[in-house]
């Protein structure tokens, strides 16, 4: 099976002159469990090529068994630097989708229309789809087939309003993903803030927070049995 994950472009951190990019844990931990369970893994990006890394990720308290195998893995880092771009990528050609977070796809594959196009085509044609963190975000302009918001009517979490406070960003972000999800009509559910919390509904999986990437990598993977 091939299982496509969509990382950001975006390096900017708002008006800040801060970095950010994509969370290292939430690539490096689900595409070990994609490739430890025998999966093909395909990255892509808006702009292809390198993606920006949150520099934040990989602090020393955010660094993980996963994100410590990934930096030594050659075969990975340089699949990292060649990311595919997403106007060059066919949902057809691929049997999942993923989608890391980090605070990155909040500018950029929110807004992104091959993005959009992307995540109505992979459900519309029956294939699971999943998201982490910042990455429901990604939801805010898609679609389901009757018109209406893809969340709207379906189970969902993201990144909560007091992780974000947390982590002093709430006046920073271009809108807050707990928001967002509500106000496009998804039953939003949360566990404990930091704690590994993946909601599933239908084809589509989401997960909280950095934590719950693996989680949520696992039951995409399921899916796919």
């Amino acid at each position: 099976m091939k299982i496509l994950m969509v990382l950001t472009s975006h390096d900017q951190l708002g008006n800040t002159g801060k970095k950010t990019g994509f969370w290292l844990e939430e690539l490096a931990a689900p595409y070990y469990v994609f490739k430890d369970s025998g999966h093909q893994v395909v990255l892509a990006s808006p702009k292809g090529g390198q993606p920006p890394l949150d520099p934040k990720s990989n602090e020393p308290d955010f660094q993980t068994d996963a994100t410590h195998r990934f930096e030594a893995d050659s075969e990975a880092t340089a699949q990292l630097k060649s990311t595919l771009s997403l106007k060059d990528v066919r949902a057809e050609d691929f049997d999942a989708v993923f989608y890391p977070g980090g605070h990155g796809p909040l500018w950029d594959l929110a807004e992104d229309a091959f993005s959009i196009a992307l995540i109505e085509n992979t459900l519309a044609a029956g294939k699971p789809l999943a998201a982490v963190c910042h990455a429901p975000g990604v939801f805010r302009n898609v679609k389901a087939a009757d018109g209406k918001p893809l969340v709207a009517g379906k189970s969902v979490t993201g990144f909560t309003n007091s992780e974000e406070d947390a982590v002093g960003l709430t006046d920073v972000v271009p809108f807050l993903v707990e928001d967002m999800l509500k106000e496009k009509g998804g039953k939003y559910s949360k566990g404990a803030d930091w704690s590994s919390y993946v909601v599933e509904d239908g084809l589509l999986i989401t997960g909280q927070n950095p934590g719950s990437s693996q989680a949520a990598a696992k039951a995409l993977v399921a899916r796919l049995k």
